[in-house]
């Protein structure tokens, strides 16, 4: 496996979140090292590192019992989406992407990997099995977890969903942003073919990731290395690199000029979002009124990875419009739970009756995540936890 050093927060639900530093006490502790080691040692080759037969099946056990909750409709949806990133989390990476997954590495700088060469493929399944599901949002956030799992067996999968036209656009275009985070260049032609979708959404979406693939191919990655753009610390995969470094000004120039290519403006949002100052905000903010739907999409989403304040006067005003596409008022929802102010509070509980099912499913869930980021749970895919509570 090809380890790298990199600076990250710690792994959080959709990687959206900062979180402040909680003191761990010593039998949480003690518990959350016991769950490491069965998460290690259900990993493929965990035999090499002293892992039992024992401690594997009893952690494929635990992934197929978190997996029986993610695609049982019966039970809240917050719960279910608690359920997929926990699978999220337990797909694989060695001791580091444990550490992360089960949080007990809270420092700023940590240990990272890059193109694991192993993950896990129970988890996988597990998602996978959800897309049969009715809830357009659920099935959204699978093919996100699958993307940022990176693992190529997710592939045939996402490929399915991104050609089904029965499926929901948020949800394909979901599929083919996964495609292209995944990295790898034997899908170019499949998106390629689905730059040209009738779905303005999966069309743009398709387009974005053929570029980063392009990007990637031609050795771009190597920008991040000689330090000529920031590195991202979100610990995302995003559908394009950030761009180089500018001031605010000019990256809000790129960000809003709507004659330049989709996948140069994106690089502007994302650059300005590892600014994570009030000024970026601002500017970001701005971009919620450009014409791309997936544009706009977007933006809500890093401004809820930023958790900055100066966000919601704007997040607000996109989930209150009630003609918004409901894409884009879906993220917003979301990235107000992720920032987690009171003042945010009443504006989700307004629209927990939205006519937009995927609006109201969305404010359900970013309920859930303001209620997690202001008690002292210790991480939000607590999936693992409320299974051993459960025995």
């Amino acid at each position: 496996m090809d380890i790298e050093v990199v600076c990250h927060p710690p792994l959080t639900v959709r990687q959206k979140k900062r979180q402040p530093a909680r003191p761990l006490p010593a039998a949480l502790l003690v518990f959350r090292l016991w769950q490491l080691l069965v998460v290690l040692s259900s990993c493929p080759g965990s035999k090499e590192r002293g892992g039992s037969f024992f401690s594997r099946m009893a952690a494929v056990e635990q992934v197929a019992a978190v997996g029986r909750v993610l695609v049982n409709p019966g039970l809240d949806l917050t719960r279910r989406f608690r359920a997929l990133f926990t699978l999220r989390n337990l797909g694989g990476y060695g001791i580091f992407r444990g550490l992360m997954c089960l949080q007990l590495w809270r420092t700023p700088c940590h240990m990272g990997w890059r193109k694991p060469a192993h993950t896990g493929s129970e988890a996988i399944e597990w998602i996978s099995k959800a897309f049969t599901d009715d809830s357009a949002l659920l099935k959204h956030e699978l093919a996100y977890c699958l993307g940022q799992m990176q693992d190529t067996r997710a592939i045939p999968v996402l490929t399915a969903v991104l050609k089904d036209t029965k499926q929901e656009p948020m949800v394909r275009h979901e599929a083919g942003e996964a495609l292209g985070a995944i990295g790898d260049s034997a899908v170019v032609d499949l998106l390629k073919e689905y730059s040209l979708d009738p779905v303005i959404e999966v069309a743009e979406t398709c387009q974005l990731a053929v570029r980063r693939l392009e990007w990637l191919l031609s050795g771009g990655e190597t920008q991040l290395e000689d330090g000529s753009i920031d590195n991202n610390p979100y610990c995302s995969v995003d559908p394009a690199p950030p761009a180089p470094r500018m001031s605010v000004p000019e990256l809000r120039s790129v960000l809003l000029d709507e004659s330049l290519p989709l996948f140069e403006r994106y690089r502007a949002m994302f650059a300005l979002r590892n600014l994570g100052t009030e000024e970026a905000v601002v500017a970001l903010g701005d971009g919620l009124q450009c014409s791309s739907a997936l544009f706009r999409h977007e933006i809500g989403y890093v401004l809820g990875q930023m958790q900055h304040p100066a966000a919601i006067p704007a997040l607000r005003a996109a989930l209150e419009r009630s003609k918004e596409n409901p894409m884009v008022r879906h993220e917003a929802a979301e990235a107000l739970g992720s920032i987690g102010k009171e003042e945010c509070l009443a504006v989700l509980q307004s629209h927990l009756r939205d006519q937009e099912r995927v609006v109201k499913e969305s404010c359900e869930v970013a309920l859930d995540m303001l209620e997690y980021e202001n008690s002292d749970k210790f991480q939000y895919a607590d999936g693992l936890v409320s299974l051993q509570d459960s025995l």
